[in-house]
């Protein structure tokens, strides 16, 4: 019994290790222009990582994926006024609501705004731990050349995420491998 409890406690930290190399060591990548800059929801701190960009010229275009669960109020009142209180000069604000609200939907919504209005390259913004799940499913929607961008997190967010990443990402990779 000892043994299989060693056993056990070894598979978890080796998983902690690993996912925690995978999902949170991760670089920013290079990018100096993209057709639009996408915001996926959750965290508080991506809508800003995304204004920055949008303001440092980076893209025309600025989607934010609208958050239903009422956690982000600034999200809320920024698509609720089109994007105008953040003063954004020569910048379409597109927001849209993801059905089903999850990554998966919010990759659905970005292939179709790629493919309608013809982009070739999209820097995606999201919480540096979401960010290897989150290119693997866009890519499954789009030809569309990514760059991912990590937007801070506090540490107890990023402990808790490990874990929840490992268990979307081995779903993602099973039983819901489509767009």
């Amino acid at each position: 019994m000892r043994s299989l409890v060693t056993l056990a406690l070894f598979v978890l930290v080796a998983a902690y290790a690993i996912g925690g190399a995978l999902f949170l060591a991760r670089d920013d990548d290079p990018v100096s222009r993209a057709d639009a800059v996408v915001v996926l929801a959750g965290g508080d701190s991506r809508l800003d990582v995304g204004l920055d960009l949008v303001r440092d010229g980076v893209a025309p275009v600025l989607v934010v994926s609208e958050d239903t669960t009422g956690r982000d109020d600034e999200r809320v009142a920024f698509c609720a006024e089109g994007g105008t209180s953040a003063k954004l000069v020569d910048v379409e604000v597109v927001c849209r609501i993801a059905s089903p609200y999850s990554t998966r939907g919010e990759s659905r919504v970005v292939a179709q705004l790629a493919e309608k209005r013809d982009w070739d390259s999209i820097v995606v913004v999201s919480s540096r731990y979401h960010l290897f799940r989150a290119e693997r499913l866009i890519e499954r929607c789009t030809d569309a050349k990514l760059a991912m961008r990590g937007a801070p997190e506090p540490w107890w967010r990023n402990v808790i995420a490990v874990p929840a990443e490992w268990a979307k990402l081995a779903l993602a990779e099973t039983t819901r491998r489509d767009c």
